[in-house]
């Protein structure tokens, strides 16, 4: 069957070459025929697992339509190379090819073709390149946002910030036992990444996104994110003015998201660690995104805290015990100076 396929795709291969000839009677070649040629040999290579050759074939269709000026189907031939090139474990290039592809969607005049083919190359590569997917999404977020596709662009950046936000560390993880949380791991050996100024300034931009949509539960869950990496940047001054201004979103003074943060700054200001890890493994912080959930856990005080002490009580004094020297002096005048 095999063998089969890839003779098939060798015939479509050399009749798109005689497209291309020219000669005396034929002054100008076929590319339309040959990039058909081309197309049918790349299907017959795939069917044949034969995806280096099926690659080329796309290529070659791709060149052939840019030659015919059909920028639309010369993308198109373009992300199937890139996913030939997927097939072949060649990540980074089959991302360039989809680029590629994305950028001539958008000089066609189809830029939700290629807000989708950045967000193919995005999911390719994400865990792989993390910090070029992020580039990526970002991408794809500014193509939907141009065209005032909004839930859409806010979805990718959303997307853009949890990988910042996961790059954060460079710490092991530990496996959590506990049951009773739903997250799999905590970061040992936390280490301020630069990658958390532009997660902060991601989030600030999904935030703007989902008040222009009226979203304003969405923006108090996004307040948090962005007070926890704001704390884990050290900026408790950023992490104050974060909720100062959410004041101005409707519902959000006097909400339960609201009350967790004031708690959590009072407890970070005030160098307790007890209140601080009590709000961040309150549900309401422990059922966030896993990536902020995370943050919560490993947030730490500076200074490492200060734990509560319980106030001391006045012990009695046991039977027998002789009485102080204040006491008898009391005594001695209890009955009078006669």
């Amino acid at each position: 069957m095999a063998a089969q396929k890839i003779n098939e795709g060798l015939e479509h291969l050399a009749k798109a070459e005689k497209y291309l000839k020219t000669g005396f009677l034929k002054w100008k070649p076929d590319y339309d025929s040959a990039a058909s040629e081309y197309g049918k040999a790349a299907v017959a290579f795939k069917n044949a697992k034969q995806f280096e050759q099926a690659k080329d074939a796309c290529l070659r269709e791709a060149v052939a339509h840019e030659n015919n000026r059909a920028l639309f189907h010369a993308a198109k031939a373009y992300e199937q190379a890139g996913m030939m090139l997927k097939e072949m474990q060649k990540l980074p290039e089959a991302v360039q090819l989809i680029e590629k592809a994305s950028m001539m969607y958008l000089e066609n005049g189809t830029p939700d073709t290629a807000a989708m083919a950045l967000e193919r190359a995005g999911k390719l590569i994400e865990n792989v390149d993390p910090e070029k997917a992020v580039q990526l999404y970002q991408q794809t977020a500014n193509v939907f946002e141009n065209e005032e596709r909004l839930r859409q662009a806010v979805e990718l950046l959303g997307k853009a910030s949890r990988l910042l936000v996961r790059g954060r560390s460079s710490g092991e993880s530990k496996f959590r036992s506990d049951s009773e949380f739903h997250l799999d791991y905590i970061w040992d050996g936390l280490k301020v990444s630069p990658r958390f100024d532009e997660a902060a300034l991601s989030i600030q931009k999904e935030k703007n996104i989902y008040k222009e949509i009226e979203n304003y539960p969405t923006c108090y869950k996004k307040t948090i994110a962005q007070v926890l990496v704001h704390l884990h940047r050290n900026d408790y001054v950023a992490a104050e003015r974060c909720v100062r201004e959410s004041y101005s979103i409707p519902g959000f003074n006097g909400s339960e998201d609201c009350a967790a943060l004031e708690q959590l700054l009072e407890g970070y200001d005030q160098q307790d660690q007890d209140q601080v890890s009590d709000v961040c493994n309150s549900p309401l912080f422990k059922y966030m995104d896993n990536d902020y959930a995370k943050l919560g856990l490993s947030l730490v005080v500076p200074g490492g805290g200060i734990k509560k002490k319980s106030p001391a009580t006045p012990q009695a004094k046991p039977d027998g015990v002789t009485a102080t020297a204040a006491d008898e002096e009391e005594d001695e005048y209890s009955g009078g100076l006669c």
